[in-house]
């Protein structure tokens, strides 16, 4: 095997060809960084925590394929992955997972004790997640914590504390996982059921719909009660009411259960994280040009 091919299999373990998990682990983390600095990002914070995220979310792709390796070959969307086919060994995959996983911690060594004892916590959960479909009726919900750590780790980077604020955008993050997870697995739940794996899909059974709908709405009342404690604007709002309006059409697309469109909604889930976050920033670009029109 040429160094290319190696490489390119490599790409594909970390699910690089496929960035929607990073974008997914990026806009909850954006979210903190615009709340904790009111609008001002710290800059080197912000990409150092945006680089961390490329890193992790890649570093638990392959965690993920290690640990499902037995599984993936009976599953249709899975059976040709790295792992699964053969292409990279176990071995290669546990060095690298390590590796990135140490590029991610050399990163934050120039932050704070706490968002170093924090990073300890991300490591676990982003190394613990995958394991957690043997034996959890929901997985989903632990990997919104493992998917919104940045959450915590953005406010400790830039307040040197973890507010209640901070864990209740985490929990926004959980149930919206639960969402767009559980539209995830139903694209392979005829195959999990099979070989024994837990998901939220199966659990819900056929109240996957309901569940799913629960969870945008409380997804989106705590994001709206983060608003009303921080007096946040109109713009903040609209942003959320984006966000709704993006929920419903993905209620329309899993409606009939067909895997393709869950799919499709799992996907589109981004544009709600980022409708989210656009509320955010535009309502902060909005406040400070009011003061700068005070200040003439």
């Amino acid at each position: 095997m040429t160094l290319t091919e190696r490489l390119s299999h490599y790409e594909k373990l970390m699910r690089l060809d496929k960035p929607i998990g990073i974008l997914l682990l990026l806009w909850p983390t954006l979210w903190a960084q615009w709340l904790a600095s009111n609008g001002d990002p710290d800059w080197p914070i912000l990409w150092i925590f945006a680089i961390g995220v490329v890193l992790m979310r890649s570093a638990g792709c392959v965690i993920n394929d290690y640990a499902d390796r037995d599984f993936d070959p009976h599953v249709a969307r899975t059976r040709e992955r790295p792992l699964a086919t053969g292409k990279v060994s176990p071995k290669e995959a546990l060095l690298l997972a390590a590796g990135l996983s140490l590029l991610a911690f050399l990163l934050i060594l120039p932050l704070n004790n706490l968002v170093l004892g924090l990073s300890v916590v991300a490591l676990f959960l982003a190394a613990s997640y995958p394991f957690t479909k043997r034996f959890f009726a929901i997985p989903q919900a632990y990997l919104g914590i493992a998917f919104g750590f940045g959450i915590p780790m953005s406010y400790a980077a830039l307040w040197g504390e973890v507010p209640l604020e901070a864990w209740l955008l985490l929990a926004a993050n959980i149930f919206w996982a639960i969402a767009y997870d559980t539209q995830y697995a139903m694209v392979d739940r005829a195959d999990d059921l099979k070989i024994g794996i837990k998901t939220s899909a199966i659990t819900f059974g056929r109240f996957d719909l309901a569940a799913i709908a629960v969870c945008y709405a409380v997804m989106l009342g705590l994001l709206a009660w983060v608003g009303l404690q921080r007096e946040m604007g109109m713009a903040f709002y609209g942003g959320l009411a984006v966000a709704a309006a993006i929920a419903l059409y993905h209620m329309k697309l899993i409606r009939q259960r067909d895997p393709q469109q869950c799919f499709r909604a799992f996907l589109h889930n981004t544009w709600l994280g980022a409708a989210v976050f656009g509320g955010i920033a535009l309502d902060f670009l909005l406040r400070g040009k009011g003061l700068f029109q005070q200040a003439l």
